[in-house]
């Protein structure tokens, strides 16, 4: 097997985002109002400093493909098929870019990820409750 040369996270980052299309917050909404499963993926102590998305899944990182594999024995009941529309949220629109590269590996070809995070669902005034 050959080694690819190293790259840096922004390229690396820049090269994911090419091969999908990402969400802005208000079309996240509307995506979400239209029956795709947010999937918040921040980690706890952020969604209790910050706030919750109503109706998005919180799904640890770790869990992430495990829980949204729709063959897998530990997936959620949400995830009925690999054409479910998926927008995965992180806190800022960084590990969530990474995240739906792997949903992609999984074969789940609609999975998004929040431009700018929870920061700009949040920052947009879309609805917000307390953890």
């Amino acid at each position: 097997m050959a080694v690819s040369a190293p790259v840096g996270i922004d390229e690396l980052l820049e090269r994911v985002r090419a091969g999908y299309t990402r969400i802005a917050p208000p079309a996240a909404h509307e995506a979400f109002l239209d029956g795709a499963l947010l999937v918040d993926i921040r980690y706890q102590a952020l969604r209790e400093r910050d706030g919750l998305i109503p109706g998005a899944v919180v799904v640890e990182r770790n869990e992430l493909e495990w829980r949204l594999d729709p063959q897998g024995s530990h997936r959620l009941p949400q995830a009925t098929g690999h054409d479910l529309p998926v927008v995965v949220i992180c806190n800022e629109g960084y590990a969530s870019t990474l995240a739906a590269a792997s949903l992609h590996a999984l074969g789940l070809h609609r999975a998004t990820d929040l431009t700018g995070g929870f920061q700009a669902w949040k920052a947009a005034g879309l609805p917000v409750v307390p953890a």
